[in-house]
């Protein structure tokens, strides 16, 4: 999943960050309300933290810009713990949730994984080929036995089942894995796909090229 971290405290951002990339989402990282506000408007993400605190737009007015262009991207808002009523207008603003700072980053993730799935209208398991994709733990199995994949490969799965069946570009790929406007080369998704492909391919399900275009799932 495409996850936006709004904090203006670089060590939160980053920690939060951090955690997000390990659990495979696509992660980007902004620092203030202005620039925020201009990646959203243009950007589609799957689940927006955002801190109420930013310099430049306020948190709350990013949330109520989001709300009333039709942006209905699910939002987690940050506030310091004391603050009720700054929760309280973020919720009534069109927030999801929020959570109270200092940050517990292991009950922020539980959070995280609540809201993207109330948000995101998938069933439970899929399958594709033998392979058996439970979307809430994000694990792959062949007949109830584990298939392992590093992170990167199962996040670049994960996209291509999204798209049921339909092209995906290496672009909205690379966006997936590493987040909007990531300093690597999309040279680093043909990798992915071609460890994918090998390690997928004996359980009945291939990757398709189409030149130029992109790549889809098939089974």
């Amino acid at each position: 999943m495409l996850i936006s971290v709004v904090e203006d405290n670089e060590g939160l951002a980053q920690a939060i960050a951090d955690v997000l990339t390990d659990g495979g989402h696509g992660v980007d990282v902004i620092h203030n309300g202005h620039d925020a506000d201009q990646f959203l408007s243009r950007e589609d993400v799957n689940l927006v933290i955002l801190d109420l605190g930013l310099p430049g737009i306020a948190g709350l007015e990013v949330l109520t810009r989001m709300r009333a262009r039709g942006d209905s991207t699910p939002v987690i808002i940050l506030t310091a713990q004391s603050d009720t009523k700054d929760a309280i207008a973020g919720l009534n603003a069109g927030a999801d949730d929020y959570i109270g700072k200092p940050v517990e980053i292991a009950e922020l993730v539980a959070r995280v994984a609540a809201t993207l799935r109330r948000s995101v209208k998938f069933t439970e398991t899929e399958r594709f080929g033998a392979i058996d994709f439970e979307r809430e733990s994000r694990s792959l199995s062949v007949a109830g036995t584990p298939l392992d994949l590093p992170r990167k490969e199962l996040a670049v799965f994960e996209c291509l089942a999204n798209s049921k069946g339909r092209l995906v570009s290496k672009e909205a790929l690379l966006s997936f894995v590493y987040g909007s406007g990531a300093d690597v080369s999309a040279s680093a998704i043909e990798v992915y796909v071609s460890r994918l492909r090998s390690r997928i391919g004996p359980h009945g399900v291939s990757i398709k090229a189409a030149r130029g275009i992109g790549y889809r799932l098939e089974c």
